[in-house]
């Protein structure tokens, strides 16, 4: 039977898709992304294992509070690294009638095809638009990532894109005017959204005895943020018109 090492869930989530969503996390993930606030979620030999048959009856109780627009996502650490429980997992959904979404990084195992088969939403995080700043802030490089993005624009699958600002980072006006040229070749985008940095995950990387690598860079203000959304939109808004906003 079809198992997946699960770090934890989420019953009522309401900012990783559409309308109110289970959130299930999964163990393990090869990135260490600067600003990760989850440290506990790169070990797979953590988590606890869930059958497919256990979480879709764990889901099934929650599916009077999804309606129209809600559903599950999977997040993780990276779920690409655990595909055959995670296309499996999504079929069942979907012949439950359940939306599904994949809150992913991009750096998996393959078999991208399948998984996408029964995925109606792909949150993708796009750490950077050129490789050396992606190994920069990812701590490898972008080849997997690009593999994965390329499966997707052939998939048609709808993308949500998320992009953390990372303060003297990445939060230069050219940064930010690089990534809406790349979000703009891809033509399955629906929607964008900037997320700021923050650094709430510090106590975390401590009580593992992790070294945390920003430890000197303040949290994001609202106020750059806005600025960054403005700019972003802007250039978005210069090619295509078919994107929700962000900010």
């Amino acid at each position: 039977m079809t198992t997946a090492k699960v770090h934890s869930i989420e019953t009522m989530g309401l900012v990783d898709g559409p309308g109110v969503r289970t959130v299930i996390f999964l163990q393990g993930c090869p990135l260490r992304c600067i600003y990760c606030h989850n440290p506990d979620t790169w070990n797979m030999a953590y988590g606890k294992e869930m059958t497919v048959n256990e979480l879709i009856k764990m889901v099934k109780r929650y599916k009077f509070y999804y309606k129209d627009s809600g559903g599950v996502t999977v997040s993780g650490g990276e779920p690409l690294l655990q595909p055959v429980f995670l296309k499996e997992f999504f079929k069942a959904c979907k012949n439950e009638g359940i939306n599904t979404a994949l809150d992913t990084s991009g750096h998996g195992l393959g078999d991208y095809e399948e998984i996408l088969k029964y995925t109606d939403l792909v949150l993708l995080d796009i750490k950077a638009t050129n490789k050396d700043k992606y190994k920069e802030i990812a701590g490898q490089n972008s080849d997997k990532f690009f593999s994965f993005l390329s499966s997707v624009k052939q998939s048609k699958t709808e993308i949500w894109v998320r992009h953390v600002l990372v303060p003297n980072v990445n939060t230069g006006e050219s940064n930010i005017e690089e990534l809406a040229e790349f979000i703009n070749t891809i033509p399955n985008v629906k929607k964008v959204e900037l997320l700021p940095y923050h650094n709430q995950g510090v106590e975390k990387y401590n009580s593992l005895n992790i070294e945390y690598p920003l430890k000197h860079t303040s949290s994001l203000d609202e106020e750059s943020l806005q600025y960054f959304n403005k700019i972003l939109n802007k250039h978005l808004a210069a090619k295509k018109d078919k994107y929700s906003k962000t900010g």
